[in-house]
This record gives structure tokens, sequence and C-alpha cells, in this order.
């Protein structure tokens, strides 16, 4: 992990004691203030949060409406533009939720503890020592889940397929003969990119939620791109002035709240055969 002190000093002539971390490449600034940008991988300063001792997700066990997941490595990006206008949305609707950035938070890999033995991947997870068994609870608590995914190289971005990975102990259930927790519950997603690809990565992230049993909102997808033709750099602003963007990503939470409120989770219990890969 690379890190650098900023040349402004206190008064004692001793250095700042913030430390300020790059969310996207890990990066640690020391100085009142974040940088301007990250010197390692040029995010720029909302990028960066400030640093402090590490303490474990968790979750206080009490039921919710939805879980919100930015799913992008740019927690403060155009993907993250997308997740700000359906939180903004799901406020005003008065409907329960919480919203998480992964990339401000620990997600370990796979195990994989099933290509071991079908019993070795087990709920809860095996592996405790990262925020995912939070997740996993809230997974469980909530009634639905919207997930915002950037598009790189025509998929989901790499945290959010960890984060997909470990919820593999969860569609598990059903194969070692254990009640689901997920079944019947609402999925909608979007996402943001500046080309080719949001169909494919909305369909790749909708299979992992229909094998834990979500039911797709209809119209559950919002997606919208720039264009090949455009520098990247020109992304931001064209996002922020783009009346669809805001359009169809409120389309999509409202039919994800529409349809939770229609109670199908429970109308659905114990009358769904699992079908799972």
């Amino acid at each position: 992990m690379h890190t650098m002190t900023s040349g402004n000093q206190t008064e004692d002539n001793t250095e700042p004691k913030k430390s300020w971390r790059c969310t996207v490449c890990g990066f640690v600034f020391t100085g009142e203030k974040p940088p301007r940008g990250c010197p390692e991988c040029h995010s720029p300063s909302h990028e960066f949060i400030q640093e402090t001792d590490r303490v474990q997700l968790t979750h206080d066990g009490r039921p919710f409406d939805v879980l919100l997941i930015n799913g992008s490595t740019h927690r403060a990006g155009n993907t993250g533009y997308m997740a700000d206008i359906a939180e903004e949305y799901l406020r005003e609707r008065s409907v329960s939720y919480r919203r998480y950035n992964l990339s401000e938070y620990r997600i370990d890999y796979c195990w994989c503890c099933y290509a071991v033995k079908a019993d070795s991947c087990a709920f809860p997870c095996r592996n405790k020592n990262d925020d995912m068994p939070a997740f996993h609870a809230m997974l469980a608590a909530s009634k639905a889940v919207i997930v915002a995914s950037p598009i790189n190289w025509n998929g989901m971005s790499a945290r959010l397929k960890t984060f997909l990975d470990r919820t593999t102990c969860m569609e598990n259930l059903y194969h070692i003969g254990k009640p689901g927790l997920t079944e019947g519950k609402v999925a909608g997603i979007l996402v943001n990119g500046h080309e080719d690809g949001a169909i494919k990565t909305a369909m790749d992230i909708w299979l992992n939620f229909q094998q834990l049993g979500y039911v797709f909102a209809p119209f559950g997808i919002a997606f919208r791109t720039h264009g090949s033709e455009f520098n990247s750099s020109t992304d931001r602003e064209f996002f922020r002035n783009d009346e669809l963007i805001v359009l169809q990503t409120k389309g999509v939470v409202n039919n994800v709240i529409e349809l939770l409120q229609l109670d199908n989770e429970a109308q659905l219990k114990g009358k769904l055969v699992p079908v799972t890969e």
C-alpha cells in the first residue's frame, strides 16, 4: 500500500494525524483534507474516506424493505449517481432501506467450499472474518434488493462478482435440504457504463438472484451508457445532465416498491419448488 504525506504541518511542526484512504486502490494520504485526486489510480477526491480502525460490519437484526448495493469500485462515480437517485426516491416513498457502497467494505473471495464437499458450503458462511456475514443477514432480513453495477469488460464489477459469489452458501441451503432464506423476495438492477454491455451485465446479475429464488420486478432493469465515440472523462457531466437516467432509475425503484408491497414473499412461502444449479 502506497502512502503520501502533505506538506502542511501543524503549529508544533508535527504532521497532521488524519489519514485518508482511496476506496478504489487503497492509497493512503496523510493531511488535513484528502488530496484533490489519487496519485495512484487518478480517482477524484470524493473517493477518499477517512481512515479509521477497522470495525467489522454487523446487522442489528431488524427487518427492512430494500437493501441497496452500489457494486462499483468508484463509490461516488456514475454508478454511485444512479444509487443516489434510487436512495433519494426510496426516502421520498418512505420505504425503509439500507445502502452500502461495496468499495468501503471488506469482502473476501469465496472459499469455494462446495467444490470440496457439498455439505461444506453451509450457512452461516464458514468465513466469518470479513463483512459478508452481515450482508448475508441483511439479504435475509430485507424484502427486496436493488443492485447497481458499472460495466467492466461487458460484465459486472469484480467487487460485485465477489459479493455475489459469497451468496453461494445461501443458495446451497436448497441443495442440502434446508429451508431457504430468500425465495419470493424482489430484485431490481441498475447498470451504468461508458459503452456496450449493459444488458449482459444485468442478466449476469439477475441469474444469481434468480438462483436464490428472487422475483424480478416488472420493468426491473434501468441502464444508461454514454458511447464509445466520447472520451470517458465526459461521462460524469453527461449522466448528471441526463433526464432519462433519473426517470429510468426511479421507474425501477418504483416497480420494486410496488411488487414488494404485494408481500409475495409471504404468499409464496412453502409453495415454491427450488430448481437451482
